[in-house]
């Protein structure tokens, strides 16, 4: 392949979250190889994290329906691409870019049974879960295919910018609910931090997703804070970056959204309770020095980007909260002080002054 690839694949059959953490290989491959098609391959409802992205080509949603819907969309794959990249560690993602590229490196997770490998033919990776950031595994393939790293998540971009006569300057953005419980801070603590901000003179505007409960959730802390604005469900991934862009400053959890804010170069305020920050933590925009930000334990600030951990020794424990499944509390986060958020705030919004 010394000409280079003239069709690429990247794979990444996971969350919408991990999806949006492959945008530094998919820049890589872009930069290295730019007269060559390159595609992504996604699960459904994962594809709005790449929407306008200028790297790719073409986006690919693996199809629902039955099996005769997904036998055609395999056949249409079979041996497509030059060169396929399974950017996640998972027997799917590596099954899918073995059966679409003629050429295929990827993921193998080192808690993955080491037999898989015999029996799917193809280049494979060994990556940290521990202690590499989750940028960097994907750009292990990067590494292996001998081209530069980048290391910049792309955010998606709107077609149009969002038209929102209800948001007035200056404001801030609260991203309160998180997939998981065991991710949340409390809704007593949201609402303090609510009225503080509106005390400072900001509007507070409140995003989310559109699940019911979620729904449901965001327009209640609306309701309890007068002349707030809830954006839940009105908006693609891409028009709420270039909101977030726009703010003073962003606070959320560990989710796709603080991500986001922090590649869209927002001054953030991420919050992190269980969670491994070495491998999860936001990557500030225009970051390029190897290896993660964030030391494992402790708060702290990168670039644009604060970090505030819960206390306690067992801090993070890297489990699914304190009774260990995903609607569980986490009292790290749960005793964290809207005083402790609020300190952070306050740092951040110097970076808009």
């Amino acid at each position: 392949m010394s000409a280079g690839p003239s069709s690429i694949l990247v794979v990444c059959t996971r969350r919408i979250g991990d999806v949006l953490l492959t945008t530094p290989l998919i820049r890589s491959l872009r930069e290295a190889w730019p007269g060559a098609r390159l595609e992504a391959l996604v699960l459904p409802g994962t594809e709005g994290i790449l929407q306008g992205n200028p790297d790719l080509d073409g986006v690919l949603v693996t199809p629902r329906g039955g099996w005769r819907v997904r036998l055609a969309f395999l056949r249409g794959l079979f041996r497509r691409y030059d060169l396929a990249c399974a950017a996640t560690a998972s027997d799917r993602a590596r099954f899918l870019a073995r059966w679409a590229g003629r050429r295929c490196v990827g993921l193998w997770a080192k808690s993955d049974p080491a037999r898989g490998r015999w029996l799917v033919p193809g280049t494979w990776l060994d990556f940290d879960e521990l202690d590499e950031h989750a940028i960097e595994s994907p750009l292990r393939i990067a590494t292996a295919l001998g081209i530069p790293l980048r290391r910049e998540v792309v955010a998606p971009l709107p077609r149009l910018s969002p038209d929102l006569a209800e948001l007035r300057q200056p404001y801030a953005v609260i991203h309160p609910w998180p997939r998981f419980r065991y991710k949340a801070w409390p809704r007593e603590r949201w609402l303090g931090l609510g009225r503080t901000l509106q005390d400072d003179g900001l509007q507070v505007v409140i995003s989310g997703g559109p699940e019911q409960q979620e729904r449901d959730y965001c327009r209640d802390l609306a309701d309890a804070l007068p002349g707030s604005v809830e954006l839940v469900g009105r908006l693609s991934f891409a028009e709420l970056g270039e909101v977030i862009a726009r703010a003073r400053v962003y606070i959320g959890p560990d989710t796709v959204m603080t991500h986001l804010a922090a590649a869209v170069g927002a001054p953030t305020v991420a919050l992190f309770g269980p969670s491994n920050p070495v491998r999860w933590g936001p990557w500030p925009a225009g970051l390029q020095e190897a290896g993660s930000p964030w030391p494992r334990r402790g708060s702290g600030r990168v670039g644009r980007v604060w970090l505030m951990q819960g206390g306690g020794d067992c801090v993070p424990c890297m489990q699914e909260g304190c009774d260990r499944h995903v609607d569980s509390g986490s009292r790290c986060l749960e005793e964290m002080a809207v005083s402790q958020v609020a300190a952070a705030v306050a740092q951040a919004l110097l970076m808009r002054d």
